[in-house]
């Protein structure tokens, strides 16, 4: 039969690839290594079989799975691929060749395995994005800046004590949302709570009960903005809201974690184990989940033997900073934007979000072009942006921000913690490209960032040292983000969950443009859900609409005719 989620509803993402969509004719493996390719391609897209000739895009790939084959090919064959040799030969035939003839025969620089510590120092370090955070903590102090919620509108009946005890056991099992921050001797570090002390320190899943819905929405919003004491807290808070006036058994479960303990990947990971510690308590069994190979803590005490130092000539850091330097050499200060008021001298993060809806045939003709181009989706929205930016006054040297997930081993996939690293992303749009033209070089852009996305974002700020102002963010200030999260829904058994947006009231930056993709049930393009948040300081919601609108434009055009400047 077809695949369901735990409410019946049909699974898209468990669907094997429909025929047609870009498919050449079935080429079966040749031998043992493109079979096991083949394996590793289906694993990562989530299809039944693929031949030896498809294309890893044409079958739904992008850069955030293009990063997991990496990690597959890593664990299974022990060899280091570079994420960019997938968008030269995207085929299982073309990276077989590849493999055997350039990574074969090279005993490069053998990446130490990420493992769980034996024995830990008595003083842990935090990740280096983790450092950026608690700087960022101290100079501001407590708010609501960075949090991440999850607002998820159940219904049907939802066993209250039972998923209590399922987000205990959550906190039990990722020892990220059981850590506190200290700073000792001037250096920032992390301290992971026993179980037990964390059972005695969390409150758990506390209950509000509102009158109605305008209530139940303010209710909300505080959970939301909730500022967390990360020296004494611990970084995640859990409210279920109830309405006394509703018909039925609707009500409204908000988690907010703050960003130094979980990323948006998080999310995932996080609702699966929910799930299964949640069915368990109902049935009054045993958990029986299978331990987290790492934890966070392993993973930073790894990622500082991996990196290296900076003052180490050919350590991975110093190697990639060196092209970021070279890359970021006379970047611009301050992107130039049509802003409605003046900046003031402190960003004052406060921010507000407005969200768009673009229709099926555009995500679909986007998708296409893509394909035909050698690109991602994300490099055509990229390219789209850089474009509308210039024409608005940015001038022919765009930057804008991006996001990697920073799970290129994949001990790390099913993790709750902070790895997504940031990318600074540099387009030279001088000359009046056509869009054809800006897609390549936003290309070589974007895979140049992926090939050196190791080096933490706190560390260019560092090593570049822009002029150090808080009236806005360094480096760039306009972020683009295509949320690949790979979870399907947030039901729970019996029960039909919908996630609802809302907004902290704060921005990070001037612009942060999350774009989402939606799919028809046989997997095809649906639409985008595009949510901006701005900054209010210097923002009004009107310009923001009128930004949005002339990015559509602009790529509903360039579907029409690829060579228009």
């Amino acid at each position: 039969g077809l695949p369901v989620t735990v409410n019946g509803k049909l699974d898209r993402r468990a669907l094997p690839v429909p025929d047609g969509g870009g498919r050449s004719e079935y080429a079966a493996p040749r031998d043992g290594f493109e079979e096991l390719l083949c394996r590793l391609f289906a694993e990562v897209l989530g299809v039944e079989w693929v031949g030896v000739e498809d294309g890893f895009f044409d079958l739904g790939g992008h850069s955030l799975l293009a990063t997991r084959l990496v990690s597959r090919v890593r664990s299974e064959l022990g060899v280091e691929l570079p994420v960019g040799v997938v968008f030269e030969v995207p085929t299982v035939a073309g990276l077989a060749r590849k493999l055997a003839t350039d990574v074969g025969g090279q005993s490069g620089w053998e990446r130490p395995e990420l493992v769980r510590c034996g024995r830990r120092p008595e003083r842990l370090p935090v990740s280096f994005a983790q450092s950026r955070l608690w700087f960022l903590y101290r100079l501001e102090g407590r708010s609501a800046t960075y949090n991440i919620p999850l607002v998820v509108r159940l219904s049907g009946e939802v066993d209250g004590e039972a998923l209590g005890w399922a987000l205990r056991d959550v906190v039990g099992r990722h020892e990220s949302l059981r850590t506190l921050f200290a700073e000792v001797e001037g250096v920032v570090c992390q301290r992971v709570l026993s179980v037990e002390e964390a059972g005695q320190r969390w409150p758990g899943l506390e209950t509000a009960t509102v009158h109605d819905r305008g209530q139940a929405e303010r209710a909300v919003g505080e959970v939301v903005r909730y500022a967390f004491d990360l020296g004494e807290e611990l970084p995640l808070r859990a409210v279920m809201v109830r309405e006394s006036a509703s018909a039925g058994s609707a009500c409204t479960l908000v988690l907010v974690m703050h960003h130094i303990a979980a990323d948006g990947w998080s999310l995932g990971p996080l609702w699966r184990d929910v799930v299964h510690a949640y069915v368990a308590r109902r049935e009054g069994r045993a958990l029986g989940w299978a331990p987290l190979p790492v934890q966070y803590a392993d993973y930073t005490l790894w990622q500082r033997e991996v990196l290296g130092s900076p003052d180490v000539p050919g350590s991975v850091l110093a190697d990639q900073l060196e092209y970021w330097r070279t890359h970021l050499a006379g970047v611009p200060e301050q992107l130039p934007l049509p802003v409605d008021r003046s900046r003031p001298v402190v960003a004052s993060h406060r921010g507000a979000t407005v969200g768009f809806v673009w229709p099926g045939w555009l995500h679909g003709g986007l998708v296409e072009v893509a394909g035909a181009e050698g690109v991602t989706l994300f490099m055509a929205l990229h390219a789209g942006l850089v474009a509308v930016l210039s024409r608005l006054g940015a001038g022919e040297d765009v930057v804008v921000g991006s996001v990697i997930a920073g799970r290129g081993d994949e001990v790390l996939e099913d993790l709750v913690g902070f790895f997504v690293n940031t990318l600074v992303l540099r387009v030279d749009v001088s000359g009046r490209p056509g869009f054809r033209e800006l897609l390549g070089r936003v290309r070589a852009v974007d895979l140049e960032a992926y090939a050196h996305q190791d080096v933490p974002f706190e560390y260019l700020v560092e090593a570049l040292n822009p002029a150090r102002t808080l009236a806005h963010h360094p480096l760039f200030q306009v972020m683009l983000a295509l949320q690949n999260t790979a979870h399907t829904g947030f039901d729970l058994p019996g029960v039909e969950g919908r996630v609802e947006q809302v907004g902290a009231g704060t921005s990070r930056m001037d612009l942060l443009i999350s774009v989402g993709e939606r799919h028809a049930d046989d997997g095809g393009p649906a639409g985008l859900d595009i949510t901006v948040e701005f900054n209010t300081d210097i923002f009004t919601e009107s310009t923001i609409e009128s930004v949005i609108q002339r990015w559509r434009r602009l790529l509903e055009t360039a579907l029409t005719d690829l060579d228009l400047p």
